[in-house]
């Protein structure tokens, strides 16, 4: 794929820095090559809270219409709200202009097809074919359209998820919650999301200006402000969000901030336990997962990493549920077919509504392994060779091949996988007890390391 100026992509979107890779009159032709992609017509556009993100809005507003679509703009809105509009209005796609955790110099454009999913890599491969050759066909006066606004498409978004929870029990119980808005669209759209089902609300980091106070990602050691107060506050659960709000991680109420995993986790026995079914996941995601399906009598599907692989898969199987462990992705497609933390926080305080356990009193019953990892430099060609030279050594185990190696043992999993974004090869191991753990890290470091040293020492002779 020849996307110009150094844009890093991926099937989550096109990112670079705001001035330097990323640039208007690049977004303005990226965001016509969209539009002529999807035979043009109606596009939703929405974006998250960043300084830059009404500026490359505009770009790409003006490269829509200049190839006859007519931009829908919903304006500042969480990611899967735009995708429940795309399905509800019955729009060609959509274009968010965020960059998720990124930092708040970069910006990027998620471009969504009809369905309300991510465009695949053979997709973004049609795409990138109109974008390098140029072939826009800008319109005439004659052929140019209306921008047009629509101020109500989170309401929408949020009566969709309402409409599939009993929300009476989450009233009943009224919930003490604290939430960690990023400064992203969270700090828009969350305390009144859980303030209506009846919740005493608690929010940090809530103004809606784009300057990320903690490192975007919300990862457990991203989260001490939550966590703080949480505990302050005597809260039953907190919640933090990405800038965009498809990502959701939980702090328990004892102010312990919870792996990413968790929230799927929490999901999916929350789902299971009320629709029984097959669930999709990514390949790296905690076998855990296995064994709460297992105990509703449900099966696991494996897909690559990133949400478009894992919602395919569900599209394919016909699966209801599923999402990305490592990421705190929780995917319930009676909403729409991708991550959204509005879907997941309603399903954790469901959860908690119909039973008498704390959050931390659930969350010490599910997980059941350790897991660890390290990651090698190492270019593409060598990654490739020592993924190839450990699946012929462990031929007799059990492997998943479609995206790296995953050898499944008895008590747990080892996955050597390469990076999609960097010159990186990353060992994963996980399994039931924190020594076998460390066993199988060490094994397989040493493993990686003697045929990484044997593959660069034959490039040097």
């Amino acid at each position: 794929m020849k996307f110009r100026k150094n844009l890093k992509f991926s099937t989550s979107g096109v990112r670079g820095i705001v001035g330097e890779s990323l640039t208007p009159l690049l977004t303005c032709s990226l965001a016509a090559a969209y539009g002529r992609y999807v035979g043009g017509g109606r596009v939703l556009v929405g974006r998250d809270t960043r300084p830059s993100g009404e500026m490359i809005e505009n770009a790409v507003v003006a490269g829509l219409l200049s190839v006859g679509c007519q931009p829908l703009l919903l304006g500042v809105v969480p990611t899967p709200t735009v995708q429940v509009m795309i399905v509800e209005s019955g729009a060609n796609g959509g274009i968010v202009v965020t960059a998720s955790h990124n930092p708040a110099e970069w910006n990027a454009l998620k471009l969504i097809g009809a369905e309300g999913t991510f465009l695949t890599e053979n997709e973004y491969a049609e795409l990138s074919d109109i974008y390098n050759q140029e072939d826009f066909h800008f319109c005439g006066e004659e052929l140019l359209r209306k921008v047009k606004y629509i101020a109500n498409g989170f309401k929408i978004h949020q009566d969709k998820i309402f409409n599939s929870i009993d929300i009476e029990d989450i009233r009943k119980r009224r919930f003490k919650v604290a939430v960690d808005c990023c400064n992203g669209v969270g700090a828009v759209y969350s305390r009144g999301f859980l303030e209506a089902l009846g919740c005493e609300v608690f929010t940090v980091f809530d103004r809606a200006d784009g300057n990320f106070e903690r490192i975007p990602e919300p990862l457990p050691e991203n989260l001490d402000a939550l966590c703080e107060l949480v505990i302050r506050e005597k809260c039953d659960i907190g919640f933090a969000q990405d800038p965009d709000g498809d990502r959701l991680s939980v702090v328990d109420n004892n102010g312990v901030a919870l792996p990413t995993h968790y929230s799927l986790m929490m999901a999916a026995e929350h789902i299971l336990s009320e629709n029984p079914g097959t669930i999709v996941v990514n390949i790296q995601t905690t076998k855990n997962l296995e064994d709460i399906a297992s105990s509703y009598g449900c099966g696991v599907e494996y897909a690559k990493v990133g949400e478009i692989n894992v919602v395919r898969k569900m599209i394919e199987i016909g699966s209801e549920f599923g999402g990305e462990g490592n990421c705190g992705g929780v995917i319930w497609r009676r909403i729409h077919p991708g991550r959204d933390s509005f879907t997941t926080m309603a399903l954790m305080l469901e959860m908690l509504s119909l039973c008498s356990e704390s959050i931390a009193e659930i969350a010490a019953t599910l997980d059941h392994y350790v897991n660890k990892s390290v990651k090698f430099y190492c270019s593409p060609f060598n990654s490739r060779e020592i993924i190839r030279s450990l699946q012929e050594r462990y031929s007799g185990e059990e492997q998943l091949t479609f995206d790296g190696l995953r050898i499944n043992f008895e008590h747990g999993w080892v996955l050597v996988r390469q990076s999609n974004t960097e010159p990186v090869l990353r060992l994963t191991v996980e399994n039931s007890s924190s020594e076998l753990a460390d066993q199988q890290l060490q094994r397989f470091t040493s493993e990686i390391t003697e045929l990484k040293n044997q593959l660069e020492s034959e490039i040097n002779v």
